[in-house]
């Protein structure tokens, strides 16, 4: 499958006018769409509501767009639970799942009315002490051992920090009973950026059928159970894609085989996507402004890992085009690296890709969730702005590029950085 900038040459060149590289674009119009074709894929289930994992990018401009087409928020800490609230986004709208919380955290949480995750037994005396015990609540499953498909491992719960074993969730939803809890959620996250179709429909086979038990075994009212995220993108396009509505489809199967004879036909489905809502919708917008000839063939960006953290850290795969080349032939193995002082610092390592010349603008797809938000501020550098390509067509810059002032603003208790 060939990958297609969502922009042309043209419009990169009329957006660096305003916006000089690098700046991280995003496409108003794709996002509404899959919004729209997510809560299509999961009409069949009245409750259903999809949780935007705010990590994924955290941009109010962004979150009142999903707002609009029906989200809600999925916060893992005090500033993303204000930014939801900042937006309009509270109460039973924000799902708040955190790990090692800070007890400000979960008095905010209670504050806005959040339905409060909770990673870990321990965390329910915690809770109490620190913000109460709400009606609602939800508990984190983490089954343990290996998490298979077709006798493929996906992922290894087993070795994974979060979440309550089994034993703990009868224990934890007894306690909770007894604490005054009405209503309880389930909630797991088994495996990460897959592309598979079966894994939604997989988890929720264990997720359910563990509602079905917990149900028999403490008499809990189970309103929803949250398959959380998971659910990647296609990042190499040689890759399939995920087809949310076959992945949709194959959750309502299970559930009626599982939950429906069960008598729990009325539980509300609810997911957490960042990946999936927003990645393919981003990308990262830079210039070539170095060559190297040396060992390898080097290409020097405007942008380095400050922007895009995911090849340096996991050696993540992010596909790249140069706008005005993309049907040239792809005939120059080149490293595609930023100008950070660690050699880890490099978009690809022996991509083949089209010649490229100094002043070329290169698009370096799929950054929409996990890029921008993944930056940082080593050897000083300095965030990126970020931008909507809006559905008419024209621009909105979203957030600025951060300046000088912005690195020294934590030091403005010093005589020496006071104006």
């Amino acid at each position: 499958m060939k990958k297609v900038p969502f922009i042309t040459q043209q419009q990169a060149k009329e957006l660096i006018e305003k916006y000089p590289t690098p700046f991280h674009l995003y496409d108003e119009k794709g996002i509404r769409e899959n919004a729209r074709k997510v809560k299509q894929a999961f009409s069949w289930n009245k409750g259903f509501k999809e949780y935007f994992a705010v990590k994924a990018t955290p941009n109010p401009v962004l979150l009142q767009i999903l707002k609009e087409e029906g989200c809600g928020a999925d916060c893992s800490s005090y500033t993303e639970l204000l930014l939801s609230e900042a937006v309009g986004v509270t109460g039973s709208d924000i799902m708040f799942s955190s790990n090692m919380t800070p007890a400000e955290d979960y008095v905010l949480a209670k504050k806005l009315g959040a339905i409060i995750n909770l990673d870990d037994i321990t965390h329910i005396d915690f809770l109490e002490k620190v913000a109460g015990i709400p009606e609602t609540i939800c508990c984190r499953f983490n089954p343990g051992g290996l998490f298979q498909i077709n006798n493929d491992i996906m992922d290894t719960p087993g070795e994974s920090k979060y979440g309550f074993t089994r034993e703990q969730m009868t224990e934890g939803f007894l306690k909770l009973k007894q604490k005054g809890v009405k209503y309880f959620g389930i909630h797991a996250f088994l495996a990460s950026n897959t592309v598979a179709n079966e894994y939604y429909p997989e988890l929720a086979k264990i997720l359910f059928q563990t509602a079905v038990e917990l149900k028999q075994e403490t008499g809990a009212d189970i309103r929803f159970i949250n398959l959380s995220g998971g659910v990647g993108v296609p990042y190499r396009p040689d890759q399939q894609p995920n087809d949310i509505m076959a992945i949709g489809e194959g959750v309502r199967k299970v559930y009626e085989q599982i939950l429906v004879p069960a008598g729990m036909g009325d539980v509300a489905i609810f997911t957490e996507m960042g990946r999936f809502m927003l990645a393919p919708y981003g990308c990262l917008v830079t210039t070539a402004i170095h060559e190297k000839h040396t060992y390898k063939e080097y290409i020097g960006l405007d942008a380095c890992a400050a922007n895009l953290m995911r090849p340096a850290m996991y050696g993540a795969y992010h596909h790249i085009n140069v706008l005005g080349k993309e049907n040239d032939e792809c005939d120059h193995r080149y490293d595609v690296v930023g100008g950070l002082c660690e050699n880890n610092d490099k978009f690809a390592i022996d991509r083949m890709l089209p010649k490229i010349d100094m002043g070329d603008i290169l698009v370096i797809h799929d950054t929409g969730a996990h890029g921008f938000s993944m930056g940082y501020n080593y050897n000083g550098k300095l965030r990126s702005a970020e931008v909507l390509l809006k559905q008419d067509g024209t621009s909105q810059l979203i957030r600025r590029a951060e300046t000088p002032q912005d690195y020294f603003a934590t030091f403005d208790f010093m005589d020496l950085f006071q104006k």
